[in-house]
């Protein structure tokens, strides 16, 4: 008889549709709390210098003023996640984008005393750890709850 290997969390999320096992747990979430979203069905093109890219953020929800606001979740940060977000931000600054890390308080790299949230502090951006902050739902469209 052979035994079933337990799936990790990255697996288990790609089993369901998403990236990660993060953004699986955090639809869960959305859903648990009876928020409407959408799960990467946008694409934003943006230019990196000399080169003409697109991001796909990961959830998209409406606030109660009609605008969307972009939840990006986040284990790992890298140097490429950082500039493109600011590349994106230069272009699109109208558009109200927030991280949902893992750990906010992991460091950028490994010799640096900045961490993923001290950044988003330092570039203008709202973050949270692992769920939506109270805050952040009171701005939400609970759609008719």
């Amino acid at each position: 008889m052979t035994k079933k290997k337990k799936l990790t969390a990255k697996e288990a999320g790609i089993l369901h549709g998403y990236r990660s096992g993060l953004e699986e747990s955090f639809a869960d979430d959305l859903i648990s709390l009876g928020i409407p979203y959408e799960y990467e069905t946008i694409k934003y093109p943006f230019l990196q210098p000399e080169k003409k890219r697109s991001y796909t953020p990961d959830f998209h929800v409406i606030k109660k003023n009609g605008e969307r606001m972009v939840l990006e979740t986040k284990g790992r940060f890298t140097v490429q996640d950082r500039q493109k977000m600011i590349w994106f931000k230069q272009q699109y600054p109208e558009i109200d984008i927030r991280f949902i890390f893992s750990n906010s308080r992991a460091k950028i790299t490994k010799t640096s005393r900045t961490t993923y949230g001290k950044w988003c502090e330092q570039k203008g951006f709202k973050y949270a750890d692992k769920f939506i902050p109270v805050e952040w739902l009171a701005e939400l469209d609970r759609g008719g709850k």
